[in-house]
């Protein structure tokens, strides 16, 4: 199979306006939640990147009878589900290769009794267990078996019941679980140290629509009382606040002019004022942000002066998603700057790449880099390099474009699994970005 890569000629200044995509991680807890009924689904601003585009090939594998309805506008209706497809070889090697595709379980545990998973791949970024979710399946009443020689997932939820869950860890993708099989559960269940971000909110509010008794969206404990069934919906994902971070980042690091549209400011939690700790300049008008053109930015210092600290935590803090782009954007600031990623080991791996671009960074453990920014003293230079995972593959993709000369960036597969045709979009405001085939 041909390998796509990136040639990238750098130090262009880019000028217009960005529409964000809808969200990533949202439209795969929608995608699977439609799963739960019967009815027909229309989901709009649906993202058209890879990692939804396998999402949808596994749904239609188990039978969802899919409609494009618009550019961006979907219907999906599961009302005659195979599920013999679980345990095909075609299921077991496309399904091992998302991590999406353990949001299937919740839904088709819930209405079918039964469900199957092979493990599943997405991002090497460190260690993602799952315990959490199978914990919480067997709390709600189901029986789990894994398969060791062949890292297959089983679960029998005859006997699902509601239940109290403490959550081990604060999982997107395990509440996301729970609350969808709990929403077809016998009897009530409260889910303790929950997710609450807006994708997780959005999801409940969807499960509302189609019927189901859910209550606390926002907060860290849910409470959803089972119901027999559920009826189907229209739902609206939200903008990608990953990619809005990722192109206030870019518009800082190439010294550009960008109007990001429409971009749900109300969702954006902590995101752009974490941007403005590294002395960036983010002015809101309505809902859209505009980044104005910046030769310099200064990173801030805590009161006594010593270096600021930037780490990821759950919703309402500062997602890990986007700790890759603020890592790039220090490199070129003025100050210095300590970036914890507390989540995964290997995300900051990648900084070997920007290092070899002249950046100033030391790499203190698998969790923790310091970068001393050059406050553009020297351009970045230009140099081969493999995207990791999809956000340090934006990351580098950035640091490419403020570069001097040009780069190659291998595996940008990684990046179109979460950007949507990235490279027209920024070059139709001025970006030099050519795609290739080996």
């Amino acid at each position: 199979m041909a390998q796509e890569y990136f040639k990238v000629q750098g130090g262009h200044r880019l000028s217009g306006d960005l529409q964000p995509q809808g969200a990533k991680n949202e439209a795969l807890q929608i995608l699977s939640a439609v799963l739960l009924t019967s009815g027909v689904v229309v989901i709009n601003n649906l993202p058209d990147i890879l990692d939804v585009r396998k999402m949808i090939g596994l749904l239609e594998g188990l039978g969802v009878k899919v409609k494009k309805l618009g550019a961006t506008s979907m219907s999906f209706q599961a009302d005659e589900i195979d599920l013999d497809y679980l345990y095909s070889d075609e299921y077991v090697r496309n399904a091992a290769k998302i991590r999406g595709s353990v949001m299937l379980l919740g839904p088709i545990l819930a209405r079918f009794d039964r469900a199957f998973l092979p493990k599943p791949g997405g991002d090497k970024i460190g260690r993602r267990r799952l315990d959490t979710h199978f914990n919480g399946f067997q709390k709600l009443g189901a029986e789990f078996r894994f398969e060791k020689d062949t890292n297959h997932f089983f679960l029998d939820g005859s006997k699902l019941k509601g239940a109290h869950i403490l959550m081990d860890e604060i999982s997107v993708t395990g509440t996301a679980n729970m609350v969808m099989a709990a929403s077809l559960a016998e009897g009530t269940t409260q889910i303790y140290n929950a997710a609450c971000e807006p994708y997780l909110q959005q999801l409940c509010r969807m499960l509302q629509s189609m019927g189901a008794d859910i209550t606390g969206l926002g907060s860290n404990l849910l409470t959803i009382t089972g119901v027999k069934s559920l009826g189907g919906t229209t739902h609206t994902i939200l903008p990608d606040m990953i990619e809005i971070g990722s192109f206030v980042g870019l518009a800082a690091m190439t010294q550009s002019d960008i109007t990001i549209k429409n971009a749900r400011i109300d969702q954006l939690g902590v995101i752009l004022p974490t941007f403005r700790k590294l002395g960036i300049q983010i002015d809101e008008v309505g809902d859209d942000i505009h980044i104005p053109r910046q030769e310099h930015y200064e990173i801030d210092t805590y009161i006594d002066g010593s270096i600021l600290t930037i780490y990821d935590s759950p919703w309402p803090g500062f997602t890990p998603d986007l700790l890759s782009i603020l890592l790039v954007v220090a490199t070129q600031a003025k100050g210095s700057i300590l970036i914890h990623q507390k989540m995964f080991e290997s995300r900051l791996f990648f900084v070997d790449k920007l290092i070899d671009m002249g950046a100033k960074i030391i790499l203190c453990d698998p969790h923790r880099a310091t970068v001393i920014g050059i406050d553009r003293d020297y351009a970045l230079r230009g140099i081969t390099m493999s995207s990791p995972d999809i956000r340090a593959g934006v990351s580098l993709l950035i640091a490419a474009m403020s570069a001097e000369g040009e780069s190659t960036i291998h595996n940008i597969s990684q990046i179109d699994r979460g950007y949507q045709n990235i490279d027209l979009r920024l070059n139709a405001i001025g970006a030099k970005i050519e795609r290739y085939q080996d």
